[in-house]
């Protein structure tokens, strides 16, 4: 199984079968939280949904074509990271997030963003690694600029939200520009 340990407290874990109460469970006591940018939120009703995305998202990883995280905060699973369609031919790649509220505020993503970029540049040899963030999701767009991402520009109306568009903030970071450490 893929694990990636961050630092002494968080933990990166492939999801398996046997996440799957546990991440049917993240959601749900955090669904009002998260339903204010995820759109799959609402969707999702049951252990048994993500009992059929896991063995996906295994594949995808057996695949080389990226993978979804549990990040383990002392232990509990507080949210999940991924690397989104890696495109080998361009070396480029997506990464997306989220985390439970009572996880917010000990720099938790932060360190697993970094952990990520690391990983994806150094281990995996990509080039670019770009976030997008809804605009006016300040927690969310906070990481990419703590880590030095630079901000490309806005997809106007680049998401559908339960039923309203809502742009998108595009961020990038380069291998070049990348030295695995964060920036205050």
């Amino acid at each position: 199984m893929f694990t990636l340990k961050v630092d002494n407290e968080i933990e990166l874990q492939l999801f398996q079968h046997h996440h799957a109460l546990k991440l049917y469970q993240l959601v749900e006591r955090n669904r009002d939280h998260l339903r204010e940018w995820l759109p799959w939120v609402d969707s999702m009703n049951s252990p048994y949904q993500f009992e059929s995305i896991i063995p996906i998202w295994l594949n995808q990883f057996a695949e080389n074509q990226g993978f979804n995280v549990g990040i383990l905060f002392k232990g509990e699973l507080v949210g999940s990271i991924g690397l989104h369609q890696i495109d080998w031919h361009n070396r480029t790649v997506s990464v997306g997030y989220y985390l439970s509220k009572s996880a917010e505020g000990h720099g938790v993503m932060t360190r697993s963003v970094q952990a990520i970029l690391n990983y994806a540049f150094f281990d995996l040899g990509l080039n670019r690694v770009e976030i997008r963030c809804g605009v006016k999701n300040q927690k969310s767009r906070a990481i990419p600029e703590r880590l030095g991402f630079v901000k490309e520009g806005t997809i106007r109306d680049g998401e559908q939200l339960y039923g309203k568009y809502h742009d998108l903030i595009c961020y990038g970071m380069l291998a070049r520009d990348w030295n695995g450490l964060i920036t205050s």
